[in-house]
């Protein structure tokens, strides 16, 4: 006669439900760990004859063995969920090196890869047709139980990996094996890819070939993932906008210039500065449709920015006769009328990095 059926109500069955019923129970995770541990006295033959006896003792057992967690249980019942999500695995990822000048002008890399394929002798089943049968050690199941009484009614419960099957729930007689079987029924293949980038494509960004990944038998292929890693350049820098540094000498930048400048697609252009457009130090200007190309859109391209330099004369570089002439073509200076509450003082260099050494060691 049951005695106790309160797992049954947990679950909402009847008491003469068939195990596989059991498995086709609603989701109702609010009831989380009453449903772990019903399902996990239900399931197994031993523990549910105790149960269907009255044996309370059978839940303090249950501290010395089992499932790990309430969540290792919800993962068997529920579908899978996490213990599914580990089979699967994650894609396979791989840096790309790129240069500005691929980003540019596009580029195609032709990459060999190993990857695991689904031996295709066997096609995946580790056997000719028929030959794979449910491992007799495990049921089919990938683990072993084993219930042992460790006080008046008092059960603990053990579970393994299966030593016959090592988990896989088959067994196949070895004399049936395909002969590039591995356990895994997979073999290793050389591919190659062609990966195209494309005008415009960014530092960090992601090219997937999907279903090119490792494969497993009886789970969709994994992608391989290229993430393109810009190499640093010489001459530009590219944030939003493709970016030069031009240095110009102060004499350009007061009476104009021209300056080339060799393109990441092997052209020259001039950039001119008339006389009298006065260029100042750290000034920025740009070039229309000189920049990086736009990312699907290759035929249209951003600015080229610049940012100035203007270097000055070293010290000393004109007599006292040149500078009086320089005088009379620049704008006139204005003089400070001096007085004796006016305090003339000398500037000299500084040295920020030997500034920091006096201060360390303690000099004024």
């Amino acid at each position: 006669m049951v005695k106790e059926t309160t797992y049954y109500g947990v679950l909402g069955v009847k008491l003469n439900v068939t195990q596989d019923d059991l498995k086709k129970n609603p989701n109702e995770k609010e009831k989380f760990k009453q449903i772990s541990q019903a399902y996990e006295v239900l399931s197994d033959a031993k523990k549910r004859e105790l149960y269907d006896k009255g044996e309370q003792a059978i839940k303090e057992g249950e501290a010395g063995g089992g499932f790990g967690s309430p969540m290792d249980i919800s993962d068997m019942f529920f579908g899978g969920g996490r213990m599914e999500r580990e089979r699967r695995g994650k894609n396979v990822v791989h840096q790309l090196s790129v240069t500005l000048e691929d980003l540019y002008n596009g580029a195609t890399r032709k990459l060999a890869l190993q990857r695991n394929v689904v031996c295709n002798k066997c096609e995946g089943r580790g056997a000719k047709k028929g030959a794979v049968k449910c491992c007799p050690k495990c049921q089919g199941t990938g683990m072993q139980i084993r219930i042992h009484q460790i006080g008046p009614a008092m059960v603990q419960q053990i579970q393994s990996v299966c030593m016959e099957c090592q988990g896989h729930r088959e067994w196949i007689s070895p004399k049936d094996r395909c002969k590039s079987y591995n356990r895994r029924k997979i073999v290793r293949e050389k591919k190659i890819l062609e990966v195209h980038i494309d005008k415009g494509m960014k530092d960090g960004q992601k090219i997937t070939f999907h279903g090119e990944g490792d494969q497993e038998p009886g789970l969709e292929p994994r992608d391989i993932i290229f993430v393109l890693d810009q190499k640093d350049h010489d001459v530009f820098t590219r944030r939003e906008d493709l970016l030069i540094c031009m240095d110009i000498q102060l004499v350009e930048a007061l009476c104009g210039f021209q300056k080339p400048i060799s393109t990441l697609d092997n052209r020259t252009i001039v950039i001119t500065s008339h006389p009298g457009q006065t260029v100042k130090h750290g000034d920025i200007k740009c070039v229309l449709n000189e920049g990086m190309p736009i990312y699907r859109t290759p035929y249209k391209k951003g600015h080229l920015i610049i940012k100035f330099k203007v270097n000055f004369p070293e010290k000393g570089f004109l007599s006292p006769d040149k500078l009086s002439l320089l005088e009379k073509l620049l704008p006139e200076r204005k003089e400070v009328e001096e007085t004796d509450e006016l305090d003339e003082v000398e500037l000299v260099d500084f040295d920020p990095n030997q500034e920091r050494w006096r201060h360390y060691n303690g000099e004024a």
